[in-house]
């Protein structure tokens, strides 16, 4: 069996790719990682990824700001 693939089956990664590392949760309990968006209004934080666009709409519109999680 090529090497790649067992190293994929055994751990989900190629060779030399390391797991993600969780950051942080959002207000939700999501978990955020390096590269993902999120929205943050009122000190709270919120994954894109997990709220609907007319959330997203809301909190924009009460001033919330978008960003991009760097680690």
């Amino acid at each position: 069996m090529d090497p790649i693939v067992k190293a994929i089956e055994r751990t989900g990664y190629p060779p030399g790719v390391r797991e993600p590392k969780v950051l942080f949760e959002d207000s939700l309990g999501h978990e955020v990682y390096e590269g993902d968006e999120v929205i943050e209004f009122d000190e709270e934080i919120y994954l894109i990824d997990e709220i609907s666009y007319d959330a997203i709409e809301i909190l924009e519109k009460h001033g919330a700001t978008r960003r991009i999680v760097h680690g």
